[in-house]
């Protein structure tokens, strides 16, 4: 099943795409309809209907309790960065304001000039989990959707702490869809990859993780209660920009297309925040 958060009538709606059909339900976010438990999704309202192909996508969840990321958990990204394998997850937050959704635009930070691009595997929570074990955390995963990570490289830098680098207002595209787990299962080998205006930067497959999305999730649940509707950002492969020789960086006016196979794509253009 397919499921995402459309843009209707001056707010948003949770919808199943069907076909070539957004199929519009009975609840304002995907957010909201995982909340009402397992099976919510199949069994909701239809209130009506809309072409796919005109959709507007915001986030698949407009306003989750928790945006998790995790950081240096592809092999190829490690050995791009040389540094050693973590020994445990390295995590970091988002806030909902970051959120865009699939053709939003990437606002590049009026105090930044190395904006870097990061495409991303997105765990949605479908369930609250707290100590959740392996097995519990992999049953507790509603589905999966694309993300890019949009990095602010020399604000994440000036500590040895990220999140001021990770979670600038209206940088983080994600959606369109998110495709359950009955049809890609719980830890998904599909290629991921992300386009600066039509050139290659990222091409690797999901299977590269270090450690996958039921895993880190279980490991997130010792620390804080997922609720449904929360995101996990799984972490990015090779080919960042910080990972060239010189650096690369986001330019006003460039665009960054992210997809993974069998999951869908963003397309997001990038523009300058307004001078003060």
């Amino acid at each position: 099943m397919r499921l995402a958060t459309v843009r209707h009538q001056g707010g948003t709606c949770a919808a199943r795409i069907e076909g070539e059909t957004a199929a519009l339900l009975d609840a304002r976010d995907l957010g909201e309809l995982l909340a009402r438990g397992d099976g919510a999704a199949a069994a909701a309202r239809v209130v009506g209907e809309i072409p796919a192909a005109t959709a507007r996508y915001a986030p698949p969840v407009t306003a989750p309790t928790k945006v998790v990321c995790v950081g240096m958990n592809y092999r190829g990204h490690i050995e791009e960065t040389g540094e050693p394998e973590p020994e445990y997850p390295t995590l970091f937050a988002k806030f909902a304001d970051a959120l865009i959704g699939a053709s939003d635009e990437i606002v590049l930070p009026r105090d930044s000039e190395r904006v870097d691009w990061e495409v991303e595997l997105v765990a949605v929570v479908g369930r609250e989990l707290r100590h959740a074990d392996a097995d519990a955390a992999a049953a507790g995963i509603a589905g999966f959707t694309v993300g890019n990570d949009i990095s602010v490289r020399d604000w994440q830098g000036r500590t040895t702490q990220w999140l001021q680098g990770k979670t600038f207002d209206s940088t983080t595209p994600v959606g369109p869809c998110v495709v359950t787990t009955d049809e890609i299962g719980t830890f998904p080998d599909l290629e991921i990859r992300c386009e600066v205006d039509g050139e290659l930067r990222q091409r690797s497959r999901t299977s590269d993780l270090l450690r996958g999305p039921a895993e880190l999730i279980s490991y997130i649940s010792a620390i804080v209660r997922l609720h449904p509707g929360d995101l996990v950002f799984t972490g990015t492969p090779a080919g960042t920009g910080i990972g060239h020789t010189p650096p690369l960086r986001l330019e006003p006016g460039q665009s960054v297309a992210s997809s993974i196979e069998g999951i869908g794509a963003l397309l997001n253009p990038c523009v300058a925040e307004p001078a003060r």
